[in-house]
């Protein structure tokens, strides 16, 4: 370690004279002007270092004022913990990716500047603990800024503190060196402590005023500030992750009963739900296992109240017996699926888009059920209360599909309005006469339990196969009816849902299809290829199952169409996407770009993926060269290898 450690450490390495000309990006942060538009910050060092909580504040505090953000983490499995990041990215316009590379990285540890110095751009800063790291400083890439901070944090709350505090220490050092809001950090923190014995409060803004404190001006000759340009819409914003977002969404939808069973990473959806459920009436109830939760949320759909379950993978697995109950008596269920890596119980805290055949065919026979795949942290709110529309109107389960990746990060976006979104979840108990529940020319709608009826002939419900009012059936003509009418009503649904606009050309050479979380990074690669000259356009699905009608037209306008999905490419070379859109439309030209590394695509990658052995850096390539077909991976080995050692 340096011999002063009361002396912040710094070699300008990142002098303008020592990066070559041309790679720094005009739209990203080279931290030396002093008015910057973006900036990506990475905190690495362990999961106890509660580095979450400290970016989690950063994120905050750009939504709170007017600016883009985006988070990305990674945390270990293992309950003993282990090394982790929290990188969030922030400015001025519209963010859509946590970012390729970071302007700023914080390393607490030896190995947190080992394992992330090569992700730090060229002229960057790394910030790092003096009592911990030893960089090299012969590494002339970077600015090197070296702070005693675990000393330093101690002496600011005193010996009994030990390492505990750093995180806020390092929040206030960023806050100085950005020039962010000092007080709405404090309110930040007071807010997040609020309810907790006073002495917390007190001893994390202590943290944090020590490290605002600190002189690393005198080494940093510029601070930085994110420029501010209001945001068109004059809507007040709000920041939260994806999970609060969604179980925010089910709220607005009408859903007002749940039942679940905790898993990372549904849990805080569930969380989230317990507590808000009962301030509007109702209840989410934590059953004794996975079967038992959707048996009860499906006893709620019953009563005439639209109810949710959720789970990972491994348990919508073992609600599958139950699904397959609600497409047959035709039950409408929200169903939450917060995928994570697999198979069994595979990479818990890790994202992945593989449960997207289990969602569409995860059942035992024909079991109709819809699919939708929010694309942002936004998007979780708004399909949730979609997934209710759908649930309602079409008597049938509806999955989304959201995953670790979207459940975990927080972004900004404009407060919604609730007075046009809040459905009204009360079921309507109006008398009526005898009518078929299971007619088979129309969509089925369930009389809620305690309707009057005023004949005195009550409508039946069943699991078993039945004729129109219900009765159990083993009419193989019956069978066949009901299992088209069954299937039918996806069809009418297809109908009603809208073509997605393309981004980018609307014709040309390439189309990159995604779902789910790969929007933004998708989004940032059409943009960047486009800007290199490429004929290049992007479509997100959000509605998965069934496809919306008209796709066809818009493949037809290109000479070849890739997915870019976070799951394997199979035994044929086809992410699990790719395989439905080549069943759906037999069109040879659709493609694949898929990984399983666990971690979120990074431009650069669907670049590569796009544009093989022609990709320079996450800042520009070589267009108009040959390119893969068949939907072969061979950057797939590389890549995760990369991925997987910290780069990224």
């Amino acid at each position: 370690m340096p011999e002063d450690t009361s002396t912040p450490v710094l070699t300008e390495a990142g002098a303008a004279n020592s990066v070559p000309s041309g790679t720094l990006a005009p739209d990203r942060a080279d931290l030396r002007p002093e008015n910057i538009q973006d900036a990506v910050i990475r905190l690495a060092g362990n999961s106890q270092d509660g580095i979450q909580t400290a970016g989690a504040f950063l994120a905050r505090l750009a939504g709170r004022s007017d600016h883009d953000v985006m988070t990305y983490m990674t945390i270990p499995s293992t309950i003993s913990g282990g090394p982790s990041i929290f990188q969030v990215r922030m400015g001025t316009g519209e963010v859509l990716s946590a970012g390729d590379e970071a302007d700023f990285l914080v390393a607490f540890y030896q190995h947190s500047y080992q394992d992330h110095l090569d992700f730090l751009k060229e002229g960057g800063v790394l910030l790092y603990d003096s009592d911990n790291v030893e960089p090299n400083l012969d590494d002339r890439r970077f600015v090197y800024v070296g702070v005693p901070i675990t000393g330093l944090t101690i002496e600011a709350l005193g010996g009994t503190a030990k390492d505990k505090g750093k995180n806020i220490f390092v929040l206030g050092l960023i806050a100085k060196i950005f020039n962010l809001d000092a007080e709405k950090l404090k309110k930040l923190i007071t807010e997040k402590f609020a309810g907790k014995d006073e002495s917390i409060v007190n001893t994390a803004l202590m943290a944090f005023q020590a490290g605002y404190a600190y002189p690393v001006g005198n080494v940093l000759t510029k601070h930085y500030r994110f420029e501010h340009i209001p945001k068109p819409s004059g809507r007040a914003q709000i920041t939260m992750d994806g999970n609060q977002a969604l179980a925010y969404g089910l709220i607005a939808g009408g859903v007002r009963y749940g039942a679940g069973y905790p898993i990372t990473p549904w849990s805080s959806v569930m969380e989230t739900l317990r507590r808000e459920l009962p301030k509007y009436g109702g209840i989410f109830v934590q059953a004794e296992d996975e079967l038992a939760s959707v048996s009860i949320a499906l006893g709620c759909s019953y009563s005439g109240y639209l109810a949710v379950t959720g789970s990972a993978g491994p348990g919508i697995s073992l609600k599958a017996e139950a699904i397959g109950w609600a497409s047959m008596a035709e039950i409408p269920l929200i169903i939450c699926n917060i995928q994570r890596g697999g198979p069994s119980t595979g990479l818990p805290t890790n994202v992945e888009q593989s449960d997207l055949h289990q969602a569409i065919f995860g059942s035992h026979g024909d079991s109709p059920r819809v699919v939708l795949a929010p694309s942002t942290v936004e998007d979780c709110f708004y399909i949730a209360i979609e997934a209710a529309r759908i649930a309602r109107k079409y008597s049938t389960p509806v999955f989304i599909l959201s995953d670790t990746s979207l459940a975990t990060r927080i972004e900004a976006f404009d407060e919604p309005d609730l007075s046009k979104l809040m459905a009204d979840p009360k079921p309507d108990l109006t008398p009526r006469q005898t009518f078929k529940p299971y007619p088979i020319d129309q969509i089925t709608h369930h009389v809620p339990p305690g309707t009057r009826i005023l004949d005195g002939k009550y409508p039946l419900l069943a699991g078993l196969e039945h004729d129109e009012m219900g009765h159990p059936t083993g009419s193989p003509k019956l069978h066949m009816a009901m299992t088209a009418k069954r299937r039918n009503k996806l069809r009418k649904l297809a109908e009603e849902i809208p073509v997605p606009e393309v981004y980018g050309h609307q014709e040309g050479d390439t189309l990159l299809v995604g779902w789910g979380s790969t929007y933004g990074p998708i989004h940032d690669a059409a943009k960047m290829a486009r800007e290199q000259g490429e004929k290049i356009g992007a479509l997100h699905l959000r509605h998965l199952h069934p496809l919306p009608n008209g796709l066809e037209k818009i493949f037809a306008k290109f000479k070849r169409i890739v997915t870019v999905e976070m799951n394997d490419q199979g035994l044929y070379g086809f992410g699990q996407l790719a395989t439905i859109l080549r069943a759906r439309y037999c069109e040879p030209k659709i493609q694949s770009i898929t990984k399983t590394d666990g971690l979120t695509f990074r431009v650069k990658e669907i670049l590569q993926g796009v544009f093989p052995g022609e990709f320079v850096s996450a800042r520009g390539y070589s267009p108009n060269r040959p390119v893969a077909g068949n939907g072969e991976q061979d950057v797939d080995l590389a890549r995760s290898e990369s991925i997987a050692q910290g780069v990224g």
